[in-house]
């Protein structure tokens, strides 16, 4: 199966070095072009888009934005974004994974690296390293605070999704989370499709936010114990 991708971009030269790249993958199709944020929201319903690789600063409409007005759309719900940076300690990147975006790439990403996070985005997972998530995060709850309230959302996930909840939010694979909690790989992902669906978080990118805004894990905090 094809991974549909849409580049949205102001600047032509990278652009095009990402499309030569993506499209000389073979399970992968640069399948539209935006020079900013609107053009890439109309392209999204134009096109059958599996993921974007948005750009952050794009005139008219942000790349923030423009994955929050993606995110909100039903009729996008199978649209994954992946933002694109200049520089991994940007500010705005954690604003776009409160938007909806699924992850981040530095656009110093090598190439190889590039596929490979096109390919995982589109698995439903989230570009999120442990590292990145403690760092952005720490500078989320120091911009906006975190939530003391719980939803009431969360009185509907069990023990064991908030179990793995955690273990997300520390961002810990599905492979080492069924390590950890002596699961399979399918059943945990199940737990993290069910949370998902319980906390309306579109993946699990979203998970990682709600978890740290709602203090059911802080920066720094360590792992569950076994």
């Amino acid at each position: 199966m094809t991974i549909r991708v849409l580049l949205a971009d102001d600047q032509a030269l990278i652009r095009a070095g990402f499309k030569m790249i993506i499209d000389s993958a073979p399970d992968l199709e640069v399948v539209g072009e935006a020079a900013d944020g609107m053009a890439a929201v109309e392209l999204c319903h134009r096109s059958r888009v599996d993921v974007v690789l948005m750009d952050i600063r794009m005139p008219h409409l942000d790349g923030i934005e423009a994955t929050r007005r993606i995110g909100a759309d039903e009729r996008l719900a199978g649209v994954r974004v992946l933002v694109l940076t200049t520089f991994d300690d940007d500010d705005n990147v954690i604003y776009a994974l409160q938007a909806g975006a699924s992850g981040f790439l530095g656009k110093n990403v090598a190439p190889a690296d590039l596929v490979d996070a096109v390919r995982v985005v589109a698995a439903g997972e989230a570009l999120l390293s442990p590292r990145a998530t403690r760092g952005l995060v720490s500078r989320l709850l120091h911009h906006i605070g975190p939530s003391v309230r719980h939803p009431p959302e969360l009185a509907l996930v069990t023990e064991r999704e908030r179990e793995v909840l955690l273990l997300v939010a520390h961002g810990l694979s599905n492979h080492d989370i069924a390590e950890r909690l002596y699961l399979s790989p399918l059943t945990v992902k199940t737990h993290i499709n069910r949370t998902m669906t319980k906390l309306n978080a579109r993946d699990r990118a979203q998970l990682v936010v709600f978890a740290y805004q709602h203090r059911l894990v802080r920066p720094g905090d360590p792992l569950p114990e076994r």
